[in-house]
This record gives C-alpha cells, structure tokens and sequence, in this order.
C-alpha cells in the first residue's frame, strides 16, 4: 500500500516543542500539523513564541512573487499553488529558523496522535477485509 493511499498517514500528527530552557514535561506546547505534516502560521506563532505579524514579518514572502527564492535569514515557507493558499512551514524550517536566526533551541518532535475509536473501527475493519481477501484467493486456486 503507497503512503498516498494509506490510511495511517493521512491523518495529522502531533508536534511536541521545547526550548533548551524548558522542562520536556513541563510547559511545553504542543501543536498539530496538517495532512502534510506543515505548520500553519498560528503554529509557528506557538513555537516561536511571537504574535502572528511577527511570523508574517520574519516569512520569505514577496507582494508581487507566489515563490520566492530561499532566503538563509528568513522563514521560508513551503511552497504554494495559488497566491490565496495560506502559509505552511516544514517543522525542520521552522526548528532552523529558531536556532540560527532567533538564536532560540527548539526541539521538535512528531508524533502520531492517540488512537481514537473510529482508528481503532478502521482498522478492525481493514483486518477483516483482508481476511477476506485471503478467503477468496484460496478458493480461486
């Protein structure tokens, strides 16, 4: 099964941050990622620990340019289709911004998130299908 087409990675995973300062357990915030595994703009507000125009301020975005060239000194954003597509960041992107221009070590940890019944349903179900599967292959033989 292609990662594409697996249910597992299509849903959105949990970012756990924290700062060289911090306590892993304590006070550290973590966030989501979406279907890709970026950051949206009020997540990187989170890691960062700045307001949402200072993450505009510091992203490698220009008025008249979809795409702009990487820029070393810059949050660069991924990639966008269509200049109405919101900002997403990688978390590697944002974990370099962090240490090299804020000077502020972030640890940044993906995780998958809990099991949630309807998981669970699924993949009881992808079990049986299987099985099934198998079944009707062995009759075929």
């Amino acid at each position: 099964m292609d990662a594409e087409h697996d249910p597992i990675s299509i849903l959105p995973s949990l970012v756990a941050v924290t700062s060289d300062l911090e306590s892993p357990l304590l006070n550290s915030p973590t966030v989501s990622t979406n279907r890709r595994g970026t950051l949206d703009v009020d997540a990187v507000q989170k890691i960062l620990n700045r307001s949402r125009a200072s993450v505009y301020r510091y992203a490698n975005t220009e008025p008249g340019l979809l795409n702009a060239e990487y820029d070393p000194k810059r949050l660069n954003p991924e990639l966008r289709q269509h200049k109405d597509e919101p900002l997403q960041f990688a978390p590697s992107e944002v974990a370099r911004f962090a240490q090299e221009i804020l000077g502020k070590y972030v640890t940044i940890e993906q995780k998958q998130p809990p099991e949630a019944k309807t998981d669970l349903l699924l993949q009881e179900i992808l079990q049986e299908l299987r099985h099934i599967r198998q079944r009707l292959d062995e009759r075929s033989f």
